[in-house]
């Protein structure tokens, strides 16, 4: 009875043992393993059983992409202008191997050749070319870092310039400066709207005198057609008036009475002097005679 417990603890122990033996390694993630102190193996993502007592996980690596936000750093400049400038620094681990037994702390390894780099960079600039040339600064630095860090399995992806600080007098001038701009491009501005403004009503008036003067050459027109079409009517009852008396072969009486009646017509004008001809003057007196005959009668 005193055996059987005695396996019963035994396989449990070996069971607990195993188990906590095996382990599993999650996705973008290795692990570096030691056997008797010694590199043994890298493991990726899966099962794997570790041999008791003889090997040991020595560090856990992530593969994604990491990011370090270094504090801002003195630099000075060529001009001997001395100013703030923090940095952040995209990388990742491509060697775990070389992560783990290539520096003994990576991050601060990091971000002392990042300040190295950023001051040697910024040293060879003056400020005007520090705060115009952020991407040649940040091109400069990302090629020396990941050649420098390559040693110990790590690719620098970015490095960006986070912000630049200058000196507070610098910075107040700059804001001056700043100001000013944005004051003289608000006067162009307003500038060109009443420029723009007084366009458009020297247009607006140059097409209203345009529409005008069309609509007074086309009442015009309309005068002179009319007109035109009223010579025409008068010109045609003349016409068709003189058809009829010829088709009617008028007598040479009745000529001489119209011709009369036309003169009596034109005596009714601004005409001060008409010359009459003798033919209808005895025409006339003709009339005039059968006018008072016939008046006596009465």
């Amino acid at each position: 009875m005193f055996s059987i417990i005695i396996w019963f603890i035994l396989i449990i122990l070996i069971i607990g043992l195993l188990g906590a033996n095996v382990v599993i390694v999650p996705q973008a993630q290795v692990k570096v393993v030691e056997r008797l102190g010694r590199y043994s193996a890298t493991w990726h993502t899966g099962i794997h059983i570790k041999i008791p007592f003889l090997e040991r996980i020595v560090r856990e690596v992530s593969m994604k992409e990491q990011v370090a936000d270094f504090p801002p750093q003195p630099v000075i400049t060529k001009d001997n202008v001395t100013m703030q400038i923090d940095t952040v620094v995209y990388f990742q681990i491509t060697d775990p191997k070389l992560y783990t037994y290539g520096i003994e702390k990576p991050m601060a390894a990091i971000e002392n050749l990042t300040a190295t780099t950023l001051r040697n960079i910024i040293g060879d600039l003056e400020l005007d070319q520090t705060l115009t040339s952020r991407d040649v600064i940040n091109t400069k630095m990302r090629s020396i870092l990941d050649e420098a860090t390559d040693a110990w399995g790590i690719k620098i992806n970015r490095v960006e310039l986070k912000n630049i600080i200058p000196p507070a007098a610098i910075q107040e001038a700059m804001e001056k400066q700043m100001k000013a701009e944005r004051e003289r491009r608000e006067a162009i501005l307003v500038a060109e709207g009443k420029k723009q403004s007084a366009i458009l009503v020297a247009e607006g008036e140059k097409e209203a005198t345009v529409l005008a003067a069309e609509a007074n050459r086309q009442a015009k027109i309309k005068e002179a057609e009319g007109e035109a079409e009223a010579l025409l009517a008068v010109q045609k009852a003349l016409a068709d008036s003189i058809a009829l008396l010829n088709q009617a072969s008028p007598s040479e009486q009745v000529i001489k009475l119209k011709s009369l009646e036309a003169f009596t017509a034109a005596a009714d004008g601004q005409a001060t002097k008409i010359i009459i001809p003798s033919e209808i003057q005895s025409l006339a007196g003709f009339a005039v005679s059968m006018k008072e005959t016939v008046s006596e009668k009465k």
